[in-house]
């Protein structure tokens, strides 16, 4: 029996943070950039490798140009 670390609405999380990021036309370095952080960090973000936080999601909605309630619908 395989145990998922991420749940299925985290996922989704994941999933609608990088739509945001396409859909702002963004690039990962453009927005690693922006918070001060490498690329990687980004990446790992997306590729579930990383957890997220409720202060970090603030902040990529801020970039995103969303309101927080896109990410945790």
């Amino acid at each position: 029996m395989s145990k998922s670390v991420y749940t299925k609405d985290y996922k989704e999380i994941i999933e609608r943070l990088k739509t945001a990021r396409i859909e702002a036309g963004l690039a990962q370095q453009e927005v690693a950039d922006k918070l001060g952080k490498p690329q990687s960090f980004l990446s790992k973000i997306e590729s579930g490798e990383r957890r997220l936080d409720v202060a970090e999601i603030k902040k990529f909605a801020v970039i995103y140009k969303k309101d927080i309630s896109f990410f945790i619908k």
